[in-house]
């Protein structure tokens, strides 16, 4: 019997088709800090060189962060519409562009 080339998947798990709340309780299970900047609550949670994947505009100089870039991602702790619309505004900052601002 001829060999299969087909890339096999681990058992019991569809990366393709991650939920996207999934998503969201690994962020928020991942290990982050409360940071408070011009009497605001921030809490700011560092991305490795490994997870970073996706290129981003860095708020703070407008230049990119690119992929395999150790950063950081930021968003409101004490935000009024909640937790869900402070996730979603969440942004990607260099990490000496976040520790100057």
């Amino acid at each position: 019997m001829p060999r299969s080339n087909r890339p096999r998947r681990a058992r019991g798990r569809d990366l393709e088709h991650e939920d996207e709340s999934t998503g969201l309780d690994r962020l928020m299970s991942s290990w982050k800090r409360t940071e408070v900047r011009r009497g605001r609550e921030y809490l700011v949670q560092p991305v490795s060189a490994a997870s970073a994947q996706k290129e981003y505009v860095c708020p703070g100089c407008g230049g990119t962060v690119l992929p395999g870039i150790a950063h950081v991602v930021v968003w409101r702790a004490d935000g009024v519409l909640g937790d869900e619309a402070d996730l979603a505004s969440r942004r990607h900052w260099h990490n000496h562009c976040w520790s100057i601002a």
